[in-house]
């Protein structure tokens, strides 16, 4: 059997280099074939497969923020004030700042309109009390989340594909149509910083379609156990799912220290141009690299950018 070639690592422009690392551990889905499934419930995830942790290296982006741009990289540190006080008080959130999202990305990434979706709020801080609640008819929208715990993508090709066409008839729905969509996150931190469990956000150059697997989604009110985690549902391969990935040396991550409540990333989670670079896999990581570091508490906003037809 013929091995194919390991994938041509973009050479890092010269700035890149100069780059202090963190050292990081990153989980990945481990080799071999498995029912790769996210399990979400109130103030808990989990994965079915088995998934590792790596020794790996972050770079700090933040002494070159303006280096990083969404067409080479997938992602871009960008600066905002927001009006919003208070990121746990639900209704400022889902009155104002989606508002305030959907102008923002639209400016960051040049196209015709924005519209924001789910909203989530992160933290380090011991959710445990909150997952032990009983739910019924768990929304995972607008809530409170542990942070991201290997590397991923939010959706695959089909789930951003279909996420992108049902959003856009359902807000505009007299639009002309677009030539091109962006499904994006917008991830902003409202702790001080340093933050103990920062976001990590890979080059998207650095991966490669062989290193992937869906992992489907299921919302739920509480785990279910035993055989009940992997088997079979029908239509499941049709299902909302997002990318996941295994360990490949030439993944080149990237995190932002001591991010401030005004800095702003956002980062691709899937561009219908694949001439650019059209997607970005990120998690958190434990950042030990820094003094003093505090729990973080962040707000993630997914939206859609549209490139519209011209009338």
């Amino acid at each position: 059997m013929t091995e194919l070639a390991e994938p041509r690592l973009p050479e890092p422009d010269a700035i890149e280099g100069t780059a202090r690392s963190a050292p990081a551990l990153i989980r990945y889905l481990g080799p071999g074939e498995y029912v790769t499934r996210r399990y979400v419930s109130q103030g808990a995830e989990m994965n079915t497969g088995d998934y590792f942790d790596y020794a790996s290296e972050v770079r700090d982006g933040m002494p070159i923020r303006d280096h990083f741009s969404l067409d080479v990289h997938g992602f871009m540190l960008g600066k905002h004030r927001s009006a919003i006080a208070d990121f746990h008080d639900k209704a400022a959130v889902d009155e104002g700042y989606l508002q305030e999202v959907e102008a923002l990305v639209t400016h960051l990434c040049g196209a015709t309109r924005t519209a924001a979706q789910g909203w989530m709020i992160r933290t380090s801080a011991d959710l445990s009390a909150r997952a032990k609640q009983k739910v019924e008819g768990y929304q995972h929208s607008g809530g409170i989340q542990p942070p991201a715990g290997e590397a991923h993508v939010d959706y695959n090709e089909i789930t951003g594909r279909r996420a992108a066409a049902r959003v856009y008839q359902d807000r505009f729905p007299d639009g002309p149509g677009y030539s091109r969509y962006i499904c994006f996150s917008l991830w902003r931190t409202f702790s001080p910083g340093p933050q103990d469990w920062p976001l990590a956000v890979c080059d998207g150059r650095t991966v490669q379609d062989e290193e992937t697997a869906s992992n489907t989604l299921f919302v739920v009110d509480e785990f279910p156990t035993g055989d009940a985690l992997t088997a079979p549902v029908e239509g499941g391969d049709q299902m909302i799912a997002a990318t996941i990935f295994r360990h490949r040396d030439r993944h080149r991550w990237w995190y932002f220290s001591n991010m401030q409540a005004d800095d702003v990333l956002l980062f691709k989670f899937q561009d219908s141009d694949h001439a650019v670079t059209w997607r970005c896999p990120h998690t958190a990581f434990h950042d030990t690299s820094l003094p003093d570091a505090r729990t973080r508490e962040s707000i993630e906003v997914r939206c859609i950018a549209y490139f519209e037809n011209r009338t």
